[in-house]
């Protein structure tokens, strides 16, 4: 049985892909045909990649996949979120919404 799409995680990465120079092109490819990689910024032997996906292995397993790209030198983790994808949608609270205590709103 498939889960909920709403009632599932979404697990949000960012990766800093060291790689050389003539590795490009080869890296963009894969990130085009990998429905949840995103090439965010290119650089000649450093980009960022972002990825969204349902789970942490799945986030494990598009940074193998990364590594193993020839002429990629090193994949590292930079940033790594989990939360209920319907709470995605929810509004986000400011400061101003709270009211301190004691003061009413």
């Amino acid at each position: 049985m498939k889960p909920d799409d709403k009632t599932t995680d979404v697990h949000i990465a960012s990766f800093v892909v060291q790689h050389r120079a003539e590795a490009c092109a080869v890296m963009v490819a894969h990130i085009d045909a990998t429905d949840d990689l995103e090439l965010a910024l290119r650089g000649d032997i450093r980009s960022i990649v972002l990825c969204e996906c349902a789970d942490q292995y799945a986030v494990l397993d598009r940074i193998d996949s990364l590594r193993a790209l020839p002429g990629v030198l090193n994949v590292a983790l930079v940033y790594h979120h989990a939360e209920p994808r319907d709470a995605l949608d929810a509004p986000v609270q400011t400061a101003s919404d709270i009211a301190a205590p004691g003061v009413a709103p």
